[in-house]
């Protein structure tokens, strides 16, 4: 099976014939299934956690985030999105309905925000270093502030918080801290061990995303080859994913992450229902 499971609608709307080209894009790729992981900034019900945990002061990174915040956030519900999905379905689109949660603080906020809902999958992602956006190209200078060390550390520390809520299926884009191409010179391997230790206890699987192959500097799928080699080490399922956030880029490179989960041993992905996995044939 060729699946593709993290993907958002958010540069468009929730109009039929915009994410038309999503599905369209997926046959094309020859994709058995996608899955849609809107961005939990899609939602208000997450606004008041943003407003808790982003630097939002006065700084450069603080005022970036303070319209960051204000530009196409928050402008559809949860109700919202479970009807549209629901329309696509029935218009006969084979679609799984997911969510790509931050990695906020208040986890038990979290956990009652999306109790009432029956998501197929749930994706957390380490999208904020003590409150600043580090992904984000235009407050990238911040990265100059710190060592790689206590980024690896901050990054590790997030994966644990997170995976210790219990909450997730699986761990978005692991180690995409590489983006902006800020390589370490020293031996991060305990880092990767803590991160991969954390989500087998969690009983989540990893993305293999191809995103910041063709959306950032580094150019590489995440996660790259040293945590892969770990994450076998440790037996962690996978799903495949084009972090699609435009139509055509749904099932982008999803033959090359295929590829490259192969070369690693791995011959199954994850398949997910209701948040039930099954394990099916990858490619």
């Amino acid at each position: 099976m060729k699946l593709d499971y993290h993907m958002h609608f958010e540069y468009g709307s929730y109009d039929e014939n915009w994410v038309k080209g999503f599905f369209d894009s997926a046959k094309n790729h020859g994709l058995t299934e996608i899955g849609i992981s809107e961005h939990s900034h899609t939602f208000p019900e997450f606004k008041d956690l943003y407003y808790q945990d982003l630097i939002l002061d006065d700084s450069f990174v603080g005022k970036f985030q303070q319209q960051w915040l204000k530009k196409n956030k928050f402008k559809y519900t949860l109700d919202d999105y479970f009807n549209f999905m629901a329309k696509l379905r029935k218009l006969g689109y084979k679609v799984k309905t997911g969510i790509e949660v931050c990695n906020f603080q208040d986890q038990e906020k979290v956990k009652s925000i999306l109790a009432p809902y029956d998501f197929d999958y749930i994706i957390g992602s380490i999208h904020f270093l003590h409150g600043w956006a580090y992904d984000s190209s235009e407050i990238k200078d911040e990265w100059n502030n710190h060592t790689l060390e206590e980024i690896y550390d901050w990054y590790a520390q997030e994966v644990e918080k997170l995976c210790a809520s219990k909450i997730y299926d699986v761990l978005g884009h692991p180690f995409n801290i590489r983006l902006f191409k800020n390589i370490p010179d020293f031996d991060v391997t305990p880092y990767l061990v803590r991160v991969a230790k954390a989500v087998k206890e969690a009983n989540m699987a990893i993305d293999i995303n191809t995103g910041t192959l063709y959306r950032y500097p580094i150019a590489e799928i995440s996660p790259y080859p040293d945590f892969m080699k770990i994450a076998v080490e440790y037996n962690l399922p996978i799903i495949t994913s084009s972090d699609a956030h435009k139509p055509e880029h749904c099932g982008n490179h999803i033959d090359d992450a295929i590829s490259y989960a192969k070369s690693f041993g791995y011959n199954q992905s994850i398949r997910f229902t209701k948040r039930q996995r099954e394990f099916v044939e990858l490619g």
